[in-house]
């Protein structure tokens, strides 16, 4: 449909919230959604996309605003992606966060369950993640006001992609979503690098030396910086190092990378530790986890100790049990769990991933936990189940893919007692729990908010053999 063609809608009732912070609206029965908009707002809209059963639709103004609304505050709210329900009120953003993974279970799963238990509210809304990573840009995003031509516009930047754009970041001034000095960092270096005309990249061309800072941090106020270069530049790559190195002795381990390739991938390149120590390290209970500047660990840390327990209490483990441990990634959840069970099998397809599970299983002097790397389908099959046993209980944490259905057909194989499924997409548990269904009842479902003023969530399932 031509765009002159779609609709001005003067008083849209917003009636929901969907998918990726959206909210929905309702215009002669077909389904709008809403950017930035509220469940309880009347607002009025342009549509900019019409489809045979949805519609989407750009806010104009908000004409009469929900109680479900809070003042927002951060000042890059309604451009920046990250916080796409900051103007909800919490205890309204765990209430649709439930409700979109108990519909999704309904919807799509074909089982019998009981009521979701309440939502685990994360302790922290604010200042809650241990890693950021930031972008450098010659072409920032520019605001309304500004325009391309005007020579007095600096057009470099250092902040977070647009949501769905590859080419443009948006310039940030002050994140809430990582303690100080994170903020601090990023700026100091962004003015460093300006001033001493150290190029940042072209996001289309690749030219320009710098790419990337992340930033990572653990409870204990220590931090890590990793900076990303596109080229070998060590004049200037000294010059960058030792300025943040003399600026921030909160830095406790400082490493930078040199990344020729056109996407911003690190696994397969080397980190080079210009000062400091090589790891941070988180602690869990009575665990330590080593982390180094590509380790995964949950960016939700007090929020992931809980995650952990529920998933180690669903387990349900007298001491006598063989765990395997699918998709361990680095081995958090096996180590939790190894003090409680006889041995623990961690099965992950990234080997780098494996040996910092291996590490973490050795910094806390578990001897009954080993790590396999492999693609799942292909590690986890009748020759691996002989050689290591059948598990008694499988935990199971897979990516937003959910299962491969060779991965589900090997668990009902296996036949454990107990099935505890971690997931950070309903849609997709609720399909392999269709599945498991067949020989396992659900007894229990708890949602956990790990993304505060984030549409995500994530469940855990306890799936006991019938």
């Amino acid at each position: 449909m031509r765009k002159k063609n779609l609709p001005l809608i003067e008083a849209l009732e917003i009636v929901d919230a969907g998918a990726e912070g959206m909210a929905v609206g309702r215009f002669n029965d077909m389904v709008v959604f809403v950017p930035w908009a509220a469940p309880g707002d009347v607002v009025k809209v342009q549509v900019t996309r019409k489809r045979k059963k949805y519609m989407e639709a750009r806010l104009l103004e908000v004409i009469q605003p929900s109680p479900q609304r809070t003042r927002p505050w951060c000042s890059h709210f309604g451009i920046c992606g990250g916080c796409r329900w900051q103007h909800l009120d919490y205890q309204w953003q765990l209430y649709y966060k439930a409700k979109w993974v108990k519909d999704a279970l309904i919807r799509l799963g074909k089982f019998e369950m009981p009521e979701p238990e309440p939502i685990l509210a994360s302790p922290d809304i604010q200042y809650y993640r241990n890693k950021l990573e930031y972008t450098f840009s010659d072409r920032r995003y520019l605001h309304g006001h500004e325009k391309a031509d005007d020579i007095n516009i600096k057009q470099d930047g250092l902040g977070f992609h647009l949501p769905g754009r590859f080419d443009r970041i948006l310039d940030i001034d002050y994140c809430y979503h990582q303690p100080e000095p994170s903020n601090a960092i990023r700026l100091a270096l962004k003015d460093f690098a300006l001033k001493n005309g150290i190029p940042f990249q072209n996001l289309k061309s690749h030219n320009g030396l710098l790419r990337n800072v992340i930033i990572r941090n653990n409870q204990e106020g220590e931090f890590m910086v990793i900076v990303v270069f596109s080229a070998k530049d060590n004049d200037n790559i000294s010059k960058v190092m030792q300025f943040l190195k003399d600026s921030f002795p909160q830095i406790h381990s400082l490493y930078y990378v040199v990344n020729t390739k056109v996407n911003d991938t690190l696994y397969d390149l080397e980190p080079v530790l210009y000062s400091g120590q090589p790891f941070i390290y988180e602690t869990l209970e009575n665990l330590r986890f080593r982390i180094g500047p590509l380790s995964f660990f949950q960016t939700n840390t007090r929020q992931a100790l809980r995650l952990y327990q529920v998933a180690r209490e669903y387990a349900g483990l007298s001491g006598q049990e063989l765990v395997y441990d699918l998709y361990t990634g680095t081995g958090t959840i096996a180590c939790f769990v190894a003090p409680y069970a006889r041995k623990v099998v961690g099965i992950e397809y990234v080997e780098a991933a494996v040996r910092d599970a291996e590490i973490n299983a050795r910094e806390n002097n578990l001897r009954n936990v080993s790590f396999f790397s492999g693609d799942m389908a292909s590690v986890l099959n009748d020759f691996f189940m002989e050689l290591h046993g059948k598990p008694d209980v499988v935990i199971t944490d897979p990516p937003r893919a959910g299962m491969h259905p060779d991965v589900v057909g090997q668990i009902l194989k296996a036949s454990p007692q107990r099935i505890v499924y971690v997931s950070c997409n309903p849609a997709t548990q609720a399909r392999d729990v269709s599945l498991l269904s067949e020989n396992y009842r659900v007894e229990r479902v708890q949602p956990v908010d790990m993304f505060p003023h984030t549409s995500h969530a994530e469940n855990v399932m306890l799936l006991v053999h019938r």
